[in-house]
């Protein structure tokens, strides 16, 4: 008799029999109940929008010049590019940096390659005095998952620098960790200040001193020579250890006698001058009662695709914890300013309980407007569903995001409809008592098959 259906149909003939059903039901809860706890979460979605900053360095052109003689050209030939849709620029002095976006949902890779490509076979148009260009590619994963700040009342910007820069070190061992970088802070910096009337006595000028400079500190490889049964490689230059090594360079020959930087220039070992200032100070809302600010260097943490922004951002803040009174001394104090991890996973928990909210208001409604078996359907019917959604969802590389939790709250009527209307269906065959109830099941099923699939 199940020969007469449909396949659909004669595929729930067979999960009429036996305890199949249930295994299956209690497989698929468990299967859903492990992706959603190994999916990764975030708080937006991974669009994919290839991007890419094109750096063209060239020194000692003001901005004006890098705007007339690099961006604008560079901008006209990237426009070429297909696929780009934006085209930015950005122009100062020494350096043009374009920015290149594509559409959305370009293939990332191939988009690089078009946009390489186009730069490499228009090189004849370079213009005199660029000493090189890089393309970089942008990833929305860039964008830091984890900020904290070091501060302290005692140490300058410059001694936290030092600190952030160990801390940053140590973080690029944790797991799934990407870009790590230091915000703020002056650098260390050897300052050479030159004394321009015993540089001239000596027949020796600021370019002189320069050259000497960039060629001293150089290493490179000399050659190699066999010694038994080794390989030695010969490395000839090296570059500056310590102040001193500059002090005592030579610069010069005067009179027949060696040049040192020292007697024509000051040497010190210090601090870079400062190109922006980091500041911290504590609002209302904050635990810490005093109002003071705060020398501050940031530390920006950045995952890698596809990871869980909730998992790395708790090993990056647990490694930080660890560095408490070792590399970071008791006299710097660590505040938490960006938790993406926290707020993706607040978001995510938070949606899934309005969901779970749903659920329950509709089978609710459902128990009281149809009745006991059609909000029982329903009720097993939805879990499954989405148990299978999350775990195909997994499978496919995909995160729990408030997109993919608001597309499952959207679905959440076409699930209460089908199985509504094939009980509904069921039950009035059973009425009719045309059939026995296997054949009744089978046969109403059938009649609704095509338009519920």
């Amino acid at each position: 008799m199940a020969n007469k259906h449909s396949l659909p149909t004669r595929i729930v003939d067979k999960f009429l029999d036996g305890n199949l059903s249930i295994i299956l039901i209690v497989l698929a809860v468990l299967a859903g109940i492990a992706a959603l706890a190994l999916t990764p979460r975030e708080e937006e979605p991974q669009i994919v929008v290839p991007m890419a900053d094109v750096y063209v360095h060239m020194p000692g052109a003001s901005a004006a010049e890098v705007e007339k003689m690099v961006s604008t050209r560079l901008e006209k030939l990237l426009w070429q590019v297909d696929g780009v849709e934006y085209v930015y620029s950005m122009s100062r002095p020494d350096l043009a940096v374009v920015t290149a976006r594509f559409t959305v949902g370009e293939d990332r890779i191939e988009s690089l390659v078009k946009l390489h490509n186009k730069i490499v076979t228009h090189e004849d148009m370079i213009p005199p005095g660029v000493a090189g260009w890089v393309v970089k590619p942008v990833e929305v994963d860039d964008v830091p998952i984890v900020n904290f700040a070091l501060y302290s009342e005692q140490m300058n910007d410059h001694d936290l620098r030092r600190v952030a820069e160990e801390v940053v070190d140590r973080l690029q061992s944790v797991e799934h960790t990407s870009v790590t970088q230091v915000i703020g802070g002056r650098p260390r910096q050897v300052q050479v200040e030159l004394d321009a009337q015993a540089a001239a006595a000596r027949g020796l000028g600021a370019l002189d001193v320069r050259r000497a400079l960039q060629g001293a500190n150089l290493a490179m490889p000399a050659g190699n020579f066999m010694r038994g049964n080794k390989a030695l490689l010969v490395k000839a230059g090296s570059f500056f250890q310590s102040p001193y090594e500059v002090m005592d360079l030579v610069v010069g020959v005067y009179q027949g006698s060696p040049v040192f930087l020292r007697d024509i220039a000051t040497v010190s070992d210090g601090m870079a001058e400062p190109d922006s200032y980091t500041r911290l100070r504590f609002g209302p809302a904050s635990d810490t009662s005093t109002s003071a600010e705060y020398h501050a260097v940031h530390v920006a943490v950045a995952k890698q695709k596809g990871t869980n922004a909730v998992n790395v951002a708790e090993d990056v803040i647990e490694a930080v914890d660890a560095m408490k009174g070792t590399i970071i001394p008791d006299n710097i104090g660590v505040e938490v300013t960006r938790n993406y991890g926290e707020t993706a996973n607040h978001k995510v928990n938070e949606l899934i309980m309005h969901l779970s909210i749903a659920i329950v208001t509709v089978l609710a409604l459902i128990f009281f407007a149809l009745g006991w078996r059609e909000a029982f359907i329903v009720a097993v019917s939805i879990p499954i569903i989405y148990s299978l959604t999350l775990l195909v969802n997994y499978w496919f590389g995909y995160s729990i995001n408030r997109v993919t939790l608001f597309a499952l709250v959207l679905a959440l009527g076409l699930l209460v409809d089908d199985p509504i209307v094939d009980v509904e269906n069921i039950y009035r065959h059973f009425k009719m008592k045309k059939e026995p109830p296997r054949e009744a099941v089978l046969t109403a099923v059938d009649e609704v098959r095509p338009p519920v699939i």
